[in-house]
């Protein structure tokens, strides 16, 4: 493969916004938010209403669409001491060893660069530049993991390839930059095939969303709406950088979220039940909107069950190439479905929820299956799951509020049994993980500084 791809490999950008609820644009029916641009993409591409993170959180949802694996097969679903996400000056960090969707492209002769939020590690061995991207511009971790009198945590840094170029970072400008960084790398591989990861900062993790100044107070739903409308503002300039250097047609966009919006945070989750965090629809099924003029068909929905895992062997595929043989990969080829073609239905069998270590639930079809148990475990504010098991028909109760468990003994018979197979797979707080591989590992980690 040449060193500068082929002219019929297309380019692909992935915007994923942070804690962005499924409700909380103008084409999921969102009330307030204006947000033309990534409406305009619904209108011109696809719409999807049945699309899934793997975890209700950001770390292993991220790995997740950089590796096509369930968190839990690539030891990325805990940290190394035991919370749901990485924490500053982390031990711990996705494997090296692991190809990520970077290094799939990049060995087709892709530019690849990362322009955002990681948090899959901030020690040099984790960074995206260790990880198949040529380039590298933004945080290392959650905005909020600042210095706190129980934190003594290095002031959160901004990164240029492997280098802090800023500490503190100002959130409140880093949108606009991410911007003119994203549209930088567009006109500098305009001549190449390429890959842009854009993890956004927006809207974030504080409660009080960090927001440029030109977009404070327009949104009418306080700082939250702002974030979104900047965010929208973003994901427009990106496309007008496309169009402009007559890269539209031969350009893949996608924009969706890590997980479902936070309680009291200002986002909607509507008409899901819950927030971000948890194993219910709300925290785990995210707005997805895909544009590819041409390949595409403008204004179609597709209620079809995908997810980020298939983000890296669609992408291997468009490319020329396949995800990786050596390797357990639990994404599909989705282009299919993508390009609507007659009779595209959905490569899933079952999809697994988790909440860290522990199995939560199974949908297969229109049903999801809560399991029984006991000891089950919950994000604080997540709504608590209780211990009872449940059973939902998604198709006519989008918002998990009647359990038909009893009513159905013969579907939960057989989600039962697709749920042991994960279990056995992924693990589970009882049970050994047969299909596991290590995360990466540093003994004496130290903090990013300038």
């Amino acid at each position: 493969m040449s060193a500068a791809g082929r002219s019929d490999q297309p380019n692909v950008i992935v915007i994923y916004a942070d804690n962005l609820g499924y409700g909380d644009l103008g084409c999921y029916g969102h009330p307030v938010h204006r947000t033309p641009n990534i409406d305009a993409m619904a209108r011109e591409g696809m719409r999807f209403t049945d699309f899934y993170v793997t975890a209700g959180v950001c770390t292993p949802s991220r790995a997740s669409l950089l590796t096509g694996c369930y968190a839990q097969r690539v030891d990325m679903h805990v940290s190394g001491i035991g919370h749901a996400v990485l924490q500053p000056v982390a031990e711990k960090g996705l494997n090296p060893d692991e190809i990520t969707i970077a290094e799939v492209l990049r060995d087709e002769g892709y530019a690849t660069a990362c322009v955002g939020k990681w948090h899959l590690g901030d020690q040099p061995e984790f960074l995206p530049t260790a990880q198949g991207f040529d380039y590298y511009y933004g945080i290392p971790y959650s905005e909020d993991m600042t210095p706190r009198p129980d934190k003594p945590w290095p002031q959160l840094p901004l990164l240029r390839n492997d280098r802090v170029i800023e500490a503190p970072v100002d959130m409140t400008t880093i949108t606009e930059r991410y911007t003119q960084e994203a549209v930088r790398f567009i006109e500098a591989n305009k001549s190449r095939p390429f890959f842009l990861y854009m993890p956004q900062a927006l809207p974030g993790s504080v409660k009080i969303p960090q927001v440029g100044e030109r977009f404070r107070g327009r949104s009418g739903n306080w700082a939250y709406g702002d974030c979104v409308e900047e965010m929208d503002w973003s994901t427009g300039e990106l496309i007008r950088a496309l169009q402009w250097h007559g890269l539209d047609q031969n350009t893949l966009v996608i924009f969706l979220s890590d997980n479902g919006t936070p309680v009291n945070h200002g986002g909607s989750n509507g008409p899901l039940r819950h927030w971000g965090y948890s194993t219910w629809e709300g925290g785990m099924r995210v707005p997805c909107v895909m544009r590819w003029p041409g390949t595409i068909p403008a204004g179609e929905v597709c209620s079809e069950i995908a997810t980020t895992t298939d983000f890296l062997p669609t992408f291997a595929r468009m490319a020329g190439t396949t995800e990786p043989q050596d390797r357990v990969i639990d994404g599909h080829d989705i282009l299919p479905l993508m390009r609507n073609d007659e009779g595209a239905q959905t490569p899933y069998e079952a999809f697994y929820y988790y909440f860290m270590e522990q199995f939560h639930a199974v949908r297969s079809g229109q049903w999801k299956l809560f399991v029984e148990r006991a000891d089950r475990k919950n994000f604080k504010a997540d709504g608590g799951v209780n211990d009872e098991a449940m059973l939902f028909d998604l198709e006519s109760d989008i918002g998990e509020t009647v359990n038909v468990y009893d009513q159905h003994p013969d579907v939960v018979e057989r989600l039962t049994a697709l749920a042991e197979v994960a279990r056995d797979d992924l693990g589970d707080t009882d049970r050994e993980a047969k299909g596991r591989r290590l995360a990466g590992w540093v003994d004496d980690p130290k903090p990013l500084m300038m």
